[in-house]
Parts: C-alpha cells; structure tokens; sequence
C-alpha cells in the first residue's frame, strides 16, 4: 500500500509513517520544510505549499491508495491574536483544499482521504454532558474552524473516495503533544489539575490513535465522522491523579484560571478551562477494539515509551 502524509514530519505523522514501514508500506511525507528525497528508511519526503491549490506534489497523489491530512499550525503553539487565529484557519483549510483538488485531478485516485480534525467541534462545555459522532457542533472559535476543515475534504466524496474524518482527542506520548509539554511540572514535583479540574479530557493513547488510523484506512465500513478517543473519558483532575500515580509524583499543584486567561488568553477557555466529554460511539459499533481503555494503564506506558 502506498500512503501519502501531508504534514507529516510531526508527532503523529512520524508515529504513523513507523507503523506503515514496519508493516512493509510505502510512505511519501508533504511538508512545508523539505526537499524532496529519500530518507534511508525508504519514505519519500515532497516540498509542497498547501495554498488551496494543486502543485508539482500532487504527483504523489497519483495512484495513492490514501492520503492522511494532518497538515495544519499548531493551535497551541502561540497566543492566538487575529493573526494567529487566521494562520490557524488557512494553514488547515488551505491545505485541506489543496488534497482535494490534487484528487480531484488524479486519474487513478485514492481509495480513502483521512482527514485529521480535532474533537473540539462539540465545543468547550463545563458540564459532563456526554458526546458522540450524532452530537451538533459548539459554536465556539476552534468548533466552528473544525466545522470549516471538515467540509473543506467534503469534495473528495464526489470524486469516489471515501472520506474519513478522525476527530482527535488528546493522544498520549511523553514525545509529543500535550502529555509532553506536562511531564516536567509533574517531574519537578508541581503538577496538578488545570482550573477546576471537573472538565473532560476526551483522550487516546498513541498506539490506539495510530491503530484507528491504519484501521479506517483498511476498513471499507468505515466513512465519516468518527471519534479518536478513548471509550473512557476522565475529568482533568482524575487525568492529573492518574499521571501523579504514573510517575510516582504528587498532582496537588492546581493552575488557576486567573493565570490560564493572563498567559493564554482566548485560547484557555476553548483549550484548557473547558471541556468535552466525548465517546468514540462510532469506532465501537463498526468493532474496533482500543488497546489501552483506561487512563492508568494507558499513562503508566505513555510515560515509558
């Protein structure tokens, strides 16, 4: 099988191009900060510029038989100002538009278009009102940007590709994501809940992300919405106890909201402060079966791989 990556020299794409080597897979990785070569693991790395358009890369899409987008900035990567926030919305749709027209003139087109999306289209909520792939849409900034950058990869459909749209959770590695940016407070003794701690944390354990990906790939069943997350979901404070007990570290030290809002701004209401309680209703009735389905077990690894 030949899969093509775009944005895929991060945590992610890295974590899923290992898993398709190691099962004898062809990989071609589009990124923004390459020339095109071959590394010695055999992956073919393409310069592209995801402007909405199709470049001399669309090549790559050619005969593919799928395409992963995981192409998009960082959203917690800086304080988001309007610029910022425009960044955050052209880097996805933009690039997302540019699969879709790279497909759309392929002749021998990809099976399945994996887009890569964020569980924060339900909204950021204070309650534990339970979510799944039927709930609507919140109307908060990062909801309705993952509202735009799903039916940005609407078109593909129309060209006889399956469409499955992933809507991540927080995927748990100590070597990259949030679970990293964690490990030293926790490390030095000062980690704690966030806020209240009463929010949800809808999360996944890398393997189980990487496996649900290779799984909607492979799985002709599989199309639409589906939920990258644990059957699971546990409260920021029960997440904190959970990653003290990993690491055999007190999670007494709480953040409070007050300093969230002075440091992060908009961004700690829809990313830190507020939640979603969300379940993978999806994945389950379709048969995929989650490695790790518990917060301790899923921790105790994530912190030691």
């Amino acid at each position: 099988m030949r899969v093509v990556i775009a944005g895929g020299s991060g945590f992610l794409g890295s974590a899923l191009t290992a898993r398709l080597l190691r099962d004898g897979h062809q990989v071609a990785i589009l990124s923004r900060r390459e020339t095109t070569r071959l590394t010695s693991g055999g992956v073919r790395l393409v310069p592209w510029t995801p402007n909405g358009q199709a470049g001399p890369w669309a090549i790559e899409v050619e005969g593919a038989d799928a395409v992963v987008n995981l192409a998009g900035a960082g959203m917690a990567d800086a304080r988001w100002t309007p610029a910022r926030k425009q960044l955050l919305i052209d880097s996805r749709i933009g690039s997302t538009r540019s699969l879709v027209a790279a497909v759309r003139g392929a002749k021998n087109k990809p099976r399945v278009f994996v887009q890569i999306v964020g569980i924060a289209i339900y909204g950021a909520h204070a309650n534990g009102e339970t979510f799944d792939e039927s709930s609507g849409s919140g109307s908060d900034f990062l909801a309705k940007l993952c509202v735009d950058w799903e039916r940005a990869a609407g078109p593909v459909e129309a060209e006889g590709c399956r469409l499955v749209i992933l809507r991540n959770g927080v995927v748990l590695s100590r070597k990259g994501g949030a679970l990293a940016k964690m490990l030293p407070a926790f490390q030095w003794f000062v980690g704690g809940p966030i806020a209240s701690g009463r929010q949800y944390m809808p999360w996944i354990h890398l393997d189980d992300w990487v496996g649900m990906v290779l799984w909607a790939i492979e799985n002709t069943a599989v199309s639409g919405p589906v939920n990258a997350a644990a059957p699971t979901p546990v409260t920021n404070a029960e997440f904190s106890r959970a990653l003290g007990r990993a690491l055999h570290r007190p999670s007494w030290a709480p953040v409070p909201v007050f300093v969230l809002r002075a440091i992060f701004g908009e961004m700690a209401n829809d990313m830190l402060i507020l939640g979603q309680r969300v379940v993978p209703a999806r994945a389950l009735e379709l048969g995929f079966r989650f490695r790790f389905d518990q917060i301790d077990e899923a921790l105790a690894d994530a912190v030691r791989h």
